[in-house]
């Protein structure tokens, strides 16, 4: 039997449910590793123990009675610290937000907590969930499992690294720019990037504390060590938020396909745009070729009718008000002043993303319109394929790189270096596009570092993305274990706990 406490969510519930483990003994199962191991990891930067061992008791002597709280009854999970959660500190990876306890929980943690999960604990980000790494002045740096001189990813980087590590059932992350995707493929874990609007963002950071807008772009999502989970979790947080609910609701369509044969699959593994680095790439196309031995019908000339430059463009200009919202006055007026100051495009490459930090709303509207056009070159491309195979990123984890600004940050792609900022290649025209994307576990480089797949579907089409990530796990594996991190000689707790 798999290691308890690297085993699937749904698997503990259905283990819970059997009375063979309870919910306050897998709780201090991740405590006690959280004692141990966390201090190679540095994931988790907050625990609640009082209030999950409390909440734990009652779900096990509630379950003991024959009741039932809902689909994720007694299990205990983390969240990402940009995710507010009331009476439990919620710091954005931020100083300025370091005394910041919430009155109330996010809407996302007030449907896990309806649905039974035990939240017992935060995971880190950096600050305000704006990097591909995860650190930060106020809790320090998250290192990968897999490889503790390498980053996890971000901005849910301590989300995805609490889950590879054993140290939590289910996690909850946001993404923007690729930040459930790059953790999950960057730590060989599940990820699910909804389709934008499914998932209220009331209480995610940023906006500022208290924010009730829907940020454009951003979403929050699953992260787990199975395909299942990420459905699991879907079906309790995706639903209209508490206003529109009164008039509306959410029925996302059933998977297209129920078997791998059936699939009409497009592949996009490389693209001369934003060229993916040999071991990826080549990691990739190994899984393509065994997709098609599967009977998969695959295409891997197939693309949808768009720029890869243009839509890398256009997200661009669509993010950057959103990250300005995180400026003060003084911050705001200082990019003003900065984005005058810029060389001219053609001779910085950065220049066009600071002065569109601090463009009009005239602007925005203009590449709003552009993606909206786009939107219905992708649909199109839908009605002939259900999933578009794609990277994640050109690279797999990278080594840690802090150094300032990050626009003179790089990274090496087939021995080359590039632009840090390349990352928003794989990640941004997927968001921009408001569509759906899960990934899984692909294998692994020469060197033993993970490598996802990102599996993108049609708008609203969830259900067929965590399809095709399942059935693919099932055809050549999902999650492992990093080395390193297992409990050799120690007994489970629920040897020794009854309900």
């Amino acid at each position: 039997m798999t290691e308890l406490a690297f085993q699937s969510a749904g698997q503990l519930l259905d283990q819970m449910d059997a009375g063979t483990i309870t919910s306050r003994a897998l709780l201090d199962l991740y405590l006690d590793r959280i004692e141990r191991f966390d201090g190679r990891v540095n994931a988790v930067v907050a625990l609640d123990i009082e209030r999950a061992r409390e909440r734990a008791d009652h779900a096990d002597a509630a379950r003991a009675r024959g009741e039932s709280w809902g689909p994720l009854h007694g299990l205990p999970i983390t969240v990402k610290d940009c995710i507010e959660t009331a009476g439990l500190r919620t710091t954005a990876g931020s100083e300025r937000l370091a005394a910041h306890v919430p009155e109330r929980d996010a809407t996302v943690v007030e449907r896990l907590t309806r649905a039974g999960a035990v939240i017992f604990g935060k995971t880190n980000t950096p600050e305000f969930a704006s990097d591909w790494q995860t650190s930060n002045t106020l809790h320090g740096t998250t290192n990968n499992p897999w490889d503790e001189t390498r980053s996890p990813g971000g901005s849910s980087g301590g989300s995805a690294a609490a889950i590879a590590a054993g140290f939590t059932a289910l996690e909850i992350g946001s993404d923007i720019g690729g930040s459930i995707r790059i953790p999950a493929h960057c730590c060989g874990i599940f990820g699910h990037k909804p389709t934008w609007g499914i998932v209220p963002q009331r209480g995610h950071i940023p906006g500022l504390p208290g924010s009730r807008i829907e940020n454009d772009l951003n979403v929050l999502g699953p992260l787990a060590r199975s395909a299942g989970d990420l459905e699991l979790a879907l079906d309790v947080l995706a639903g209209p938020n508490e206003l529109d609910a009164r008039g509306w609701h959410l029925e996302l369509p059933p998977a297209r396909r129920d078997s791998l044969r059936d699939f009409r699959v497009a592949a996009w593994l490389d693209d001369p745009a934003c060229s993916v680095d040999s071991e990826i790439r080549e990691c990739l196309e190994q899984r393509v070729e065994q997709l098609r031995k599967a009977g998969a019908r695959v295409d891997d000339h197939a693309r949808p009718a768009c720029d890869f430059g243009e839509m890398v463009r256009i997200y661009q200009r669509l993010l950057a008000p959103i990250i300005s919202t995180t400026f003060d006055d003084a911050q705001f007026a200082g990019f003003e002043t900065a984005a005058r100051e810029q060389p001219a495009p053609e001779a910085d490459a950065h220049s066009p993303f600071l002065r569109d930090l601090v463009e009009t709303h005239h602007v925005w509207l203009s590449a709003h319109e552009a993606r909206e056009g786009l939107r219905a070159v992708w649909d199109a491309f839908f009605r002939d394929y259900d999933v578009l195979l794609c990277p994640v990123s050109a690279v797999p984890a990278i080594p840690h790189d802090h150094s300032q600004p990050v626009t003179q940050r790089r990274l090496v792609v087939n021995g080359r270096k590039r632009p840090y900022m390349d990352q928003f290649g794989w990640m941004g025209p997927i968001g921009a596009m408001k569509l759906p994307a899960t990934v899984a576990p692909a294998g692994r480089t020469a060197g033993g570092l993970p490598v996802g797949v990102q599996i993108v579907g049609a708008h609203l089409e969830d259900r067929t993305t965590l399809a095709f990530a399942r059935l693919f796990a099932d055809e050549f594996g999902g999650f492992e274990n990093p080395p390193g991190f297992q409990d050799a000689g120690r007994e489970h707790p629920q040897a020794e706990v009854s309900v």
